[in-house]
């Protein structure tokens, strides 16, 4: 794995006038302790170039040798969280010494990044086979099913805290200036529960829970909110409801309730968030409240609401157009979820 010696340009010259008195590269290779490999290279750059010279080269060369990055890129497709410092020892081991940050472009060259590890739910056997049953069942569903979908749940966001987390630059000693800080208190000072639903045609409505849910209240959230965005998104005829498995959900009221309107309701696997579109959707309100910094509830609730009904149709329509990636995912690692 370590970098091969280089030959010095003697030996270079000599292999090439072997060649040239009709000595074959297995014979050049015996008479002059070389791997046959070697001399065949020194006489195909001869033959080309006309030299055994060192060529100009376009930056500097590779500290890792080929067989390096092949070992190191299957040591981390084997395990994803091997650290730099173990493919650093790795290759300290085997004679080549480098750094963090080259183990890091090299990687990146392979195609392989360094992210945060998604936490997802634990999923039991039985999950894993009802996430699985639901990927097959509409992997092939055409573009238009999703699109008259309306896909709904719940979320709660923090005045101060986790939610609010920015980078800034700043000077060395500024870390404390208050352009530079985000204020936080204890317990993240206080959060609010929203209920929203969107669609591929834009973000339907958005609305503040304040009190504790239960299944009475959710189906009167239902009542007030689901039916007005329906028809504010121009939803085409015979539209999908899509919620969880949250008892509220699917408690026997709230599916008598549904079944009374004739509304059809999306069949949904168990301890499955990440395939439901709308957290994507938190996501992007989450970034644009925090950018704002709130400084009470009233304004937190009212950040919300103003920044939800600012995200374009086409972010929505993005989440929807790509879900069939969610789906094949599902399937391509369900071994390994």
């Amino acid at each position: 794995m370590a970098k091969t010696k280089e030959l010095s340009k003697d030996t270079r010259n000599k292999i090439v006038d072997l060649h040239q008195v009709g000595k074959t590269e297995s014979a050049i290779g015996k008479q002059l302790g070389l791997k046959k490999s070697t001399v065949g290279a020194i006489i195909r750059k001869w033959k080309t170039y006309k030299t055994t010279d060192n060529l100009p080269r376009s930056g500097a060369p590779r500290k890792i040798s080929p067989r390096g990055v092949k070992m190191i890129t299957r040591t981390v497709s084997k395990n994803p969280r091997t650290t730099r410092g173990d493919l650093v020892n790795d290759l300290q081991r085997a004679g080549t010494k480098v750094t963090k940050p080259t183990i890091s472009n090299t990687l990146r060259r392979q195609g392989l990044k360094s992210c945060s590890a998604r936490r997802v739910p634990l999923l039991k056997p039985v999950h894993v086979q009802a996430r699985l049953k639901f990927a097959r069942e509409h992997l092939d569903d055409p573009d238009e099913d999703w699109e008259n979908v309306i896909w709904s749940d719940e979320t709660k966001i923090e005045l101060f805290g986790k939610n609010s987390t920015r980078r800034v630059w700043r000077t060395k000693n500024a870390e404390l200036h208050p352009k530079n800080t985000i204020p936080t208190v204890k317990h993240g000072g206080g959060n609010i529960m929203l209920w929203g639903c969107f669609s591929a045609k834009g973000p339907g409505r958005l609305i503040r829970v304040k009190e504790r849910m239960n299944g009475a209240m959710y189906r009167e959230i239902l009542s007030e909110n689901l039916l007005p965005s329906a028809r504010a998104l121009k939803m085409k005829r015979g539209w999908v409801f899509q919620h969880d498995n949250d008892p509220k959900h699917t408690a026997r009221a709230t599916k008598e309730w549904l079944r009374k309107k004739h509304f059809k309701v999306l069949e949904w696997p168990s301890q499955s968030p990440d395939l439901n579109p709308i957290e994507n959707l938190w996501r992007e309100l989450k970034v644009r409240v925090a950018q704002r910094q709130p400084q009470n509830i009233t304004a937190l609730e009212e950040i919300c609401m103003e920044e939800w009904a600012k995200i374009p149709a086409t972010v929505c329509e993005n989440l929807v157009k790509t879900y069939r990636k969610c789906l094949t995912s599902v399937i391509a690692n369900k071994v390994l979820r």
